[in-house]
């Protein structure tokens, strides 16, 4: 059993927004005593994982529209914090961006970027302690006492909770924090995954597994377009998969049994060129069946089922019988393939939470309007960004914007 641990500031959680917070404060207090508790036996694991292992840091394209929440000043504190560029620079990370804005170090590694970040919190002499799962959190006369699942406490003046949400929970992130501040009368928005697939019954995507095709994507609810999306469209045996996808599963915790997709498989043509196009593949095609009608147009997996919602009648007729009625309805499932959203993906294989700390828990300053000397960053706010950097920019964006905060409050007490 470790002796009294004390420090000025604890982050809990050793995620990118812990890790900011943690090298922020020493930036601006450099005497002060700074400590990770992080509830993994390594800090930083979930860092790994972003980008698909490249590690997608921000993007040079960011706008409050890729943000959702009810943080309200999410672009003042992106704003008024050190760019990520210049950030990853510092520690020795060259940064390169992509036709997309996509940022990503030099290295397309995310290996290299998590061993620059310990690197400086070694420089920094800020203390990692790993395996601590914070479970209570107290106040004393000095600040706060935390408490781990297996007895251990550390005494602390200042606490930025950093410790994210249900996403990924292999990485470290399964609620729990969440739980404890809910338990200790925090109020948390409607909380589900984002940045996942979204699911549909199987009967809808019979056939597609495997699928991926080019599209644009509608969610809608009621028959109200709520936003659009185009990409890559990926499918599962009860999936609707793909970034375009990805930032649509936020609007699922809004419009819960009550949202749409709707797929347009040729978004560059419009309903009239799509029907000609049509007509000169029957003409192309007319000692064809209809299984072989719009093989060359689409996969074979999708082109079948695209015949098969759209006609009533056997795959092994010949395309000659085709009326201008059905190729109406073969047109127009093209623009608009419908399926019903029944869920959104389990939190193993979300990137992101929909939810957290609501925004009205909390100042501009990101510090609890309930218990000073509190503050939150990073996911375990109720903030969610779109897939392409933009939740790992909120991270780092919002962990320094809590640090300095903190770091400022301490500072003062020094004096």
């Amino acid at each position: 059993m470790e002796g009294i641990i004390k420090a000025d500031a604890l982050i809990i959680g050793g995620g990118a927004s812990g890790i900011s917070a943690a090298l922020e404060i020493k930036r601006i207090c450099p005497d002060s005593e700074v400590v990770i508790a992080e509830r993994l036996d390594r800090t930083g694991k979930k860092i790994l994982s972003t980008g698909n292992g490249r590690c997608n840091l921000s993007n040079k394209n960011i706008s409050n529209d890729n943000y959702h929440g009810t943080v309200q000043n999410i672009m003042e504190i992106i704003h008024n914090t050190q760019s990520s560029e210049d950030f990853f620079m510092s520690l020795g990370v060259p940064c390169v961006s992509d036709d997309e804005g996509r940022i990503y170090p030099y290295s397309k590694s995310a290996a290299s970027v998590l061993t620059s970040l310990r690197i400086k919190l070694k420089s920094e002499n800020i203390k990692e302690i790993c395996g601590f799962n914070a479970v209570n959190i107290e106040k004393n006369q000095n600040g706060y006492i935390v408490t781990s699942e297996d007895g251990r406490e550390i005494y602390c003046r200042k606490i930025i909770a950093a410790c994210g949400g249900y996403a990924s929970p292999s990485n470290g992130t399964d609620g729990r924090a969440l739980k404890m501040f809910r338990d200790m009368g925090y109020h948390t928005s409607k909380i589900c995954p984002a940045v996942a697939p979204l699911k549909v019954s199987p009967e809808q995507v019979k056939g597609l597994k495997g699928v991926r095709v080019y599209g644009c994507v509608s969610a809608v609810s009621e028959g109200k377009v709520l936003k659009k999306e185009t990409g890559e469209i990926q499918f599962t045996e009860n999936t609707v998969s793909g970034i375009c996808v990805f930032n649509l599963a936020c609007l699922f915790s809004r419009y819960e049994g009550k949202l749409d997709l709707k797929v347009d498989l040729m978004p560059d043509m419009s309903k009239n060129d799509t029907m000609k196009l049509l007509h000169e593949i029957k003409k192309a095609r007319n000692t064809c069946t209809l299984e072989e009608y719009l093989n060359g147009l689409f996969v074979k997996n999708l082109a079948v089922y695209i015949v098969k919602r759209s006609v009533r009648r056997p795959l092994t007729d010949i395309v000659t019988k085709l009326s201008e009625d059905e190729l109406s309805v073969i047109a127009s499932c093209i623009k608009s393939l419908e399926f019903k959203v029944t869920g959104c993906s389990s939190w193993q294989n979300a990137q992101v939470t929909s939810g957290g700390i609501s925004g009205l828990a909390v100042d501009r300053f990101l510090m609890s309007k309930k218990d000073d000397g509190i503050y939150f960053a990073g996911e375990i706010l109720d903030v969610d960004g779109d897939c392409g950097g933009y939740n790992l920019e909120w991270a780092w964006s919002s962990g320094k914007w809590a640090g300095k905060h903190c770091a400022e409050t301490i500072k003062k007490s020094k004096r």
